[in-house]
């Protein structure tokens, strides 16, 4: 106790989003002011993509979106909405290199959606890919480094470069809707269908957007002899 005291004089633990101290430090470093304003995605939602519905009341089930086009993916499911904290977390780990990020926002992520996770029935889990340019100009691949530490947490095998983006893709940040859809076709394809083929596959990335990014992946990897596809994310845009 007096050792874990003379640490916290020497490097005060200090929390991730506000930078404020913490008192009691516990696995996540995130003060209770930051821990209040991370919003989970909580029913009532769609049962495929997972949107929220606006209303507070109500059974969960698929959107009109999803009824009048299916995706290709079995369900998807954001931890949190992408804001407050989790927003500001999120855009450090990609854009200002805070690679620490990952672990954090992947455990608050594994408690959240682990009987999510545990009722897909997943057997191997994977990252959406980067093109090799932007891995080499950001140095990391933020999915990558959290579905590491989910499928730890999962104990899940991981496949890490089997599925692969064969070509460069604008930022789809400052894309609409229709225009990321195109920005992503064709752009992902599988090296090796047998490790998919039967399979249910779990895959990750950090935002749900719009999904044209999980859509178009999804598609690659249920022709390539996928069973079920379901999709896990930080975070739910809304």
């Amino acid at each position: 106790m007096l050792f874990r005291a003379l640490l916290d004089i020497l490097f005060p633990p200090l929390c991730l989003a506000c930078r404020s101290f913490v008192a009691d430090a516990a696995e996540i470093l995130l003060c209770n002011v930051c821990r209040e304003k991370i919003i989970a995605v909580e029913s009532p939602f769609c049962t495929r993509c997972g949107l929220p519905f606006l209303t507070l009341m109500g059974m969960d089930h698929s959107c009109g979106g999803c009824v009048m086009d299916p995706p290709p993916f079995t369900s998807a499911r954001g931890a949190f909405r992408f804001d407050g904290p989790i927003r500001e977390l999120i855009h450090r780990l990609k854009y200002g290199k805070k690679v620490h990020l990952s672990a954090p926002l992947a455990l608050l992520t594994a408690k959240t959606l682990a009987p999510y996770v545990a009722g897909s029935g997943a057997e191997l889990l994977l990252p959406v890919p980067l093109h090799r340019k932007r891995l080499r100009d950001r140095g990391f691949n933020q999915s990558l480094l959290l579905a590491r530490s989910l499928a730890k947490s999962w104990q899940l095998p991981l496949s890490r470069n089997n599925l692969q983006r064969l070509h460069w893709t604008e930022p789809q940040i400052h894309l609409s809707m229709t225009d990321r859809v195109k920005n992503v076709r064709g752009a992902f394809s599988v090296k090796d269908p047998a490790e998919f083929e039967g399979r249910r596959l779990l895959l990750v990335d950090d935002v749900y957007t719009t999904g044209s990014t999980v859509t178009e992946c999804a598609k690659v990897l249920r022709k390539a002899g996928a069973e079920e596809v379901h999709v896990v994310t930080v975070a739910r845009a809304i």
